[in-house]
């Protein structure tokens, strides 16, 4: 299933991504894709805020590789690729044995190599005027969440 959101500013992004992070559950990986400035770690920023509280710091973790948050809804893994060297690290980071078991959002996922799920959620983030273009495939209970479906 899929969906193809227009996000106009940086408001609507926040809105869209912290529904977004309201449907997760555990076992659930989330594939960002989209050029640098795109807005990953933002959507990703505010579905972490949904899920842990609106106060909580949630720094980029383009230098630490991976950040961590303990959550209602389980353990969230935010991870972005970008500067990974080798494949070797996916496992250094402990990222290969939390597929599948926590809730993982992952920028730049070309990274992962055969580690990415088949039955990951994809979003693909694109420039559009001043705001951004969102493609989200998933599986139909997610999108239907999204959707404010039961």
């Amino acid at each position: 299933m899929s969906l193809d959101l227009f996000l106009p500013d940086e408001e609507a992004a926040r809105l869209f991504g912290a529904r977004f992070g309201l449907c997760l559950r555990p076992g659930m990986t989330v594939l960002f894709e989209g050029p640098v400035g795109a807005g990953k770690s933002h959507l990703a920023r505010a579905a972490i805020r949904a899920m842990a509280g609106a106060e909580i710091d949630v720094p980029s973790p383009s230098f630490t590789l991976v950040q961590s948050y303990e959550t209602e809804a389980g353990e969230v893994w935010h991870a972005d690729l970008y500067r990974l060297s080798h494949i070797g690290e996916i496992e250094e980071l402990g990222l290969a044995e939390a597929i599948g078991r926590d809730i993982l959002l992952i920028e730049w996922p070309d990274r992962l190599g055969l580690y990415a799920p088949a039955d990951a959620i994809r979003v693909t983030l694109s420039y559009e005027g001043e705001g951004r273009r969102l493609g989200l495939t998933g599986p139909e209970g997610f999108l239907a969440c999204l959707a404010g479906k039961p």
